[in-house]
């Protein structure tokens, strides 16, 4: 009858230790999801900042011509 006792511990002491690591997985994963939305804000600022980059050099280009690279 004793091993029962053991047994129902062990499986007690399990689930403890489940939802233990359940809490820090449950963190990780929130701020895993706050650093995607992060990382596509600023994909998306540096790509409108490129595009403005685009057109303010426009006008130069046109002024100055084409400058030969490389």
């Amino acid at each position: 009858m004793t091993s029962v006792w053991w047994v129902f511990c062990a499986v007690g002491l399990s689930t403890a230790g489940l939802l233990v690591l359940a809490v820090p997985a449950v963190r990780v994963w929130a701020a895993a999801r706050e650093l995607a939305r992060q990382v596509a804000a600023g994909t998306e600022a540096l790509a409108a900042a490129g595009e403005r980059l685009e057109r303010a050099v426009r006008p130069l280009e046109e002024r100055s011509g084409r400058i030969p690279r490389g």
